[in-house]
C-alpha cells in the first residue's frame, strides 16, 4: 500500500502534541530517554510513586519544541496506570500569559481540578468561596450565585470576564492579593483535601496536578524591576509549591540559567533543581555523528510515514520517503535533535512535493529555514554564538538566555554533563563557516 501523503503531512504537524494515552498517538511516540542522558519522566514518576501520600512539587523545563508536553502526557498516562488521579492542563487555557499573578495560577488550578472532578460526579463547594464569589461578582458586575452553579462554573465566569480585560484583571487582583493565603488554605482544605478523600474512596492512590505551558509566561519587566517569571517563580514560588497534592510545574528555561537559579531550587523546588529536557543528540562534543540519536530520529520519521507496521517493515520502505538513507540522515543531523524543527523541515518537504524527497528538495528547504533564522541575528548575537560554540557552555546572563530562547544554540546531555552547540541550520550560514575556517587556521 503506497504512502498516504495527506496522513503523513497531518502526522508531521510540528504543533501537534502526542497524547501518549491515545493508542492512535502512541504509535507515533519514540522514547528518546536512552540517548538524552537522563530519564526525566521516570524520575518525576518515581518521586510520586514512592511518596503517594505526601505533597510533592517538581519543576520541569526545556527548549521550546523539544517535546515537553508530549513527555508530560506520557507521565500522566503512566501515573494513571499506577492508580493516581491526574489533572493535566495547559495554563494558557485559563491565563493571559503576558499578564499573570499568583492568584491567577491558584484559581486556574482550582478551576481545572474541580471541573474534572465534577465530570466524575465529585462535586465540592468550598465555603470560603461562597462570600468570595459574591463579592467578586459585584466588582466585575457579573453576579455569581454560588449555590446554583458548580464551583468550576463560578471560576469560569470570573476567568471569562477578566481574561481579555486588563482593567478588570487589575481590579480583581487588588481584591484577591490580600486574600492569597486564605484562598490557598481554602483550596487545600476544602477542595484538594476533600477531593483526595473522595478519590481514595474510589481506590485512587493520590491526586497529581500537571500544569503545562507556564514556561511560556512572558518575560516582561514589572514596575518592581523584576521580570514576570522572577516574580512568580522566585518571589512567590513558595506559595505555589504549598498546594496539598502532587504538583508538576513547567517553568521558563531562562530561570535555570539566571543568577537566582539556586533560589528557584530552594523556594519553589523544595531543594530540588528543575529537571531540564535536552535535545536529542545527533553529534557528540567532538563533532562526530552520534548514531544512536540519529537512529531514533529515523524511527520517528518512519513511524509517521508508516504507522502501525513493524520497524523492520518501515525501514524497508525508506525509498518511498527519501531517495537515499543519506538524505534522511542529513535531515536528522540538520535538525540538531530538535523534534519540532525536524518535523517542520519534513512538513516543508511534503508541502513542496510528493515523496520520495530528493537531496535537492531537502537542501532547498534547509536554505529557506537557514535564511529565515539568520535574518534575526545581529552582530553582537553572532559573537555570543561563537563564544558558546568555542566553549560549549552558556553563561547565565540575559544575553545568553536569549540565545537559548531564540533557539540559536541547543543544549545536550552526555556522561560528562550538559554542553551547548549551535543550531545546525545556522552552521550552514556563510557567517558561521567563515568564522569556523578562521578558527581552524589560527
Amino acid at each position: 500500500m503506497p504512502i498516504n501523503v495527506a496522513q503523513f503531512l497531518k502526522a508531521c504537524n510540528p504543533s501537534r502534541t502526542l497524547s501518549y494515552g491515545d493508542p492512535q498517538d502512541r504509535q507515533f511516540y519514540i522514547d528518546f530517554a536512552p540517548v538524552r542522558g537522563n530519564n526525566i519522566i521516570q524520575e518525576l514518576k518515581r518521586t510520586i510513586e514512592l511518596l503517594p501520600n505526601d505533597r510533592t512539587c517538581q519543576l520541569f523545563t526545556g527548549h521550546v519544541g523539544c517535546g515537553k508536553s508530549t513527555e508530560l502526557l506520557r507521565l500522566k498516562a503512566e501515573l494513571e496506570e499506577l492508580g493516581f488521579y491526574v489533572v493535566y492542563f495547559e495554563s494558557s487555557q485559563d491565563l493571559d500569559m503576558s499578564d499573570v499573578d499568583v492568584t491567577d495560577i491558584l484559581m486556574a488550578i482550582a478551576h481545572q481540578v474541580s471541573e474534572k472532578l465534577e465530570a466524575e460526579q465529585i462535586k465540592l463547594k468550598p465555603s470560603y468561596f461562597t462570600n468570595l464569589f459574591t463579592e467578586i461578582g459585584e466588582i466585575l458586575q457579573t453576579p455569581i450565585e454560588f449555590t446554583s452553579v458548580d464551583f468550576s462554573v463560578g471560576i469560569s465566569k470570573i476567568t471569562a470576564r477578566t481574561k481579555d480585560s486588563p482593567r478588570l484583571r487589575s481590579q480583581l487582583r487588588q481584591y484577591m492579593e490580600p486574600r492569597t493565603n486564605g484562598i490557598l488554605r481554602s483550596i487545600n482544605d476544602e477542595l484538594l483535601g476533600q477531593a483526595i478523600d473522595r478519590l481514595k474512596q474510589r481506590s485512587k492512590r493520590g491526586l497529581v496536578v500537571i500544569i503545562d505551558n507556564l514556561d511560556r509566561v512572558d518575560a516582561r519587566q514589572l514596575p518592581s524591576g523584576r521580570t514576570q517569571p522572577e516574580y512568580l517563580f522566585i518571589d512567590r514560588g513558595e506559595q505555589l509549591s504549598k498546594l496539598n497534592c502532587h504538583l508538576v510545574y513547567t517553568i521558563p528555561l531562562a530561570l535555570v540559567y539566571s543568577n537566582e537559579s539556586e533560589t528557584v531550587r530552594q523556594r519553589f523546588g523544595g531543594g530540588l533543581a528543575p529537571k531540564v529536557l535536552p535535545m536529542v543528540p545527533v553529534r557528540q562534543r567532538d563533532g562526530n555523528s552520534y548514531e544512536a540519536g540519529i537512529d531514533l530520529l529515523r524511527q520517528m520519521v518512519f513511524a509517521r510515514a508508516f504507522p502501525g507496521i513493524s520497524l523492520i517493515q518501515q525501514t524497508a520502505r525508506l525509498r518511498e520517503v527519501f531517495d537515499s538513507r543519506d538524505t534522511l540522515d542529513r535531515l536528522c543531523l540538520v535538525s540538531g535533535g530538535h523534534v519540532r524543527n525536524l518535523l517542520g523541515l519534513l512538513c516543508n518537504c511534503i508541502q513542496q512535493s510528493d515523496p520520495p524527497f530528493s537531496r535537492q528538495d531537502l537542501e532547498q528547504v534547509i536554505r529557506g529555514q537557514r535564511d529565515a533564522l539568520a535574518r534575526a541575528i545581529d552582530d553582537v548575537e553572532w559573537m555570543q554564538i561563537f563564544q558558546v560554540v568555542d566553549q560549549q557552555t552558556a553563561k547565565g546572563d540575559l544575553e545568553y538566555q536569549m540565545l537559548l530562547r531564540s533557539m540559536f544554540v541547543f543544549e545536550y546531555q552526555d556522561p560528562q554533563g550538559g554542553w551547548f552547540g549551535i543550531n545546525p541550520v545556522l552552521a550552514e550560514t556563510k557567517k558561521y563557516q567563515d568564522w569556523s575556517e578562521n578558527q581552524s587556521a589560527s
